[in-house]
């Protein structure tokens, strides 16, 4: 029993000495958990909601669509903008930028006060949504539904417009064709006497729906308005479904290939403990030219493991790229190039590959969580979706969505490309400025 004990004395020593280790054997699980208690309420009152960010272009502008646009700015779920024309909207959805955009049609107000008697044609509001973001355009649905019927009954049973719909209602009872008599006269007492109220409102100066009147219920016999949902993509892409498979296969593609990039570091440090780099600086090879090699045949490795990756996607998941062909074989390789050039800089800071290789998963996990390869970024809290722009992983998920389920363009990838090649040209000048040719 006693050298049982002094066995395991001697692990718990050694552990506790090696403060590298012991700090990240804690900082990992922290930070992983702190992360996802974020995004999932944290401490309840105390965290403020993402709103979900939603457009509204109101073509109208009646008194009833101010009224929506008014309830609408007021509901703490919605994070709501005003772009200048319909076309931006949907470009913005289309983007990523926002989960859906309302179009408010001309003539709204009119037409909806109409509807509710069941009258004339019923406007269309069109609705504009991300296909990759059903739950939050279906809250903006029932959102807009509760408004637009609050506000189409407050201005329909309320003061001179209210009597004017009334009135157009018992006209059209009138001249309605087959209907029962019974019905026909439910229907003229009951506007007649709307009529009445309406009129006793406007004298008395006070309103219907404020003193109890039938503008709460609303009144109305169906819905004033239809609904028209458009998923937010180019033509070309509406033949094919939404694949949830296309982001969970970048992301994780990404994740892993980033992993791999340890690997190549710590290869770069046995090899440098064994005293390999020693006997290649004696032959005529620059220390540029050798990082070099290392990092294109790193690249290249990783750009194969990608294409594995995505060819099973498609092959047995049916993932499609929807958008710019070169863009999104640009991205993968821009991906690769970083995943190398970040190999190349573990091994020029790290001094032992045991310090090295949980300094370098955590830095990892941390790069894949904020760039959005486990959940999408949109479900990040606010603030954490404006700093994570400055990670390099963000724009290669970007890419990734936008060559493929999003069906966007070439132009779509030129940005995070960009940014991929940056971040690995950072990486890669720090690895040859840091590179040293002997350990410690």
């Amino acid at each position: 029993m006693h050298p049982l004990l002094a066995l395991i004395g001697k692990d718990l020593r050694l552990h506790v000495h090696n403060r590298r280790a012991l700090i990240l054997t804690l900082a990992v699980p922290i930070a992983i958990a702190s992360f996802f208690g974020s995004l999932f309420g944290g401490q309840s009152g105390r965290v403020k909601p993402s709103g979900v960010p939603v457009a509204v272009v109101d073509l109208d502008h009646s008194a009833v669509s101010a009224q929506v646009l008014s309830n609408l700015l007021a509901e703490a779920g919605l994070r709501v903008s005003f772009p200048t024309n319909e076309a931006a909207a949907q470009d913005a959805v289309r983007q990523g930028q926002l989960a859906a955009a309302v179009v408010i049609p001309a003539n709204f107000g009119r037409d909806a006060g109409r509807g509710l008697f069941g009258g004339g044609a019923k406007p269309d509001v069109v609705l504009y949504e991300d296909p990759g973001r059903q739950m939050e355009s279906g809250l903006v649905r029932g959102l807009l539904t509760q408004h637009i019927i609050s506000a189409v009954a407050r201005n329909v049973f309320n003061g001179a417009s209210g009597r004017q719909f009334t009135r157009e209602g018992l006209a059209r009872i009138e001249e309605a064709q087959g209907m029962p008599a019974g019905d026909r006269e439910l229907l003229r007492t009951m506007l007649g006497g709307v009529d009445r109220w309406l009129a006793r409102v406007e004298t008395n100066g006070t309103s219907a729906a404020g003193a109890g009147g039938p503008g709460g219920g609303g009144g109305g016999f169906s819905l004033p308005f239809n609904f028209r949902e458009e998923p937010a993509v180019r033509e070309a892409v509406h033949q094919f479904q939404y694949n949830g498979y296309a982001h969970s296969f970048g992301g994780m593609s990404m994740q892993f290939v980033l992993m791999a990039a340890i690997d190549w570091g710590l290869a770069i440090l046995l090899e440098r403990q064994r005293g390999l780099w020693r006997r290649l600086r004696a032959a005529p090879i620059s220390r540029g030219t050798l990082l070099a090699g290392r990092a294109a045949s790193s690249a290249l490795i990783g750009f194969g493991t990608l294409a594995v990756c995505w060819g099973f996607s498609m092959v047995v998941f049916h993932v499609r790229v929807l958008g710019s062909w070169p863009g999104f074989v640009l991205c993968n390789l821009a991906v690769a190039v970083f995943a190398a050039s970040l190999g190349l800089f573990i091994a020029a800071v790290g001094r032992t590959p045991e310090a090295t290789r949980g300094l370098a998963i955590f830095v990892i996990l941390i790069l894949v969580m904020l760039g959005g390869a486990w959940i999408p970024s949109f479900i990040f809290p606010e603030w954490l979706q404006q700093a994570s722009v400055v990670i390099p992983t963000r724009w290669a998920m970007e890419g990734f969505d936008g060559m493929t389920w999003r069906g966007l363009g070439f132009a779509a990838a030129v940005k995070p490309v960009l940014v991929l090649l940056f971040s690995s040209l950072v990486c890669g000048g720090l690895a040859w400025r840091w590179f040293r040719w002997e350990a410690d």
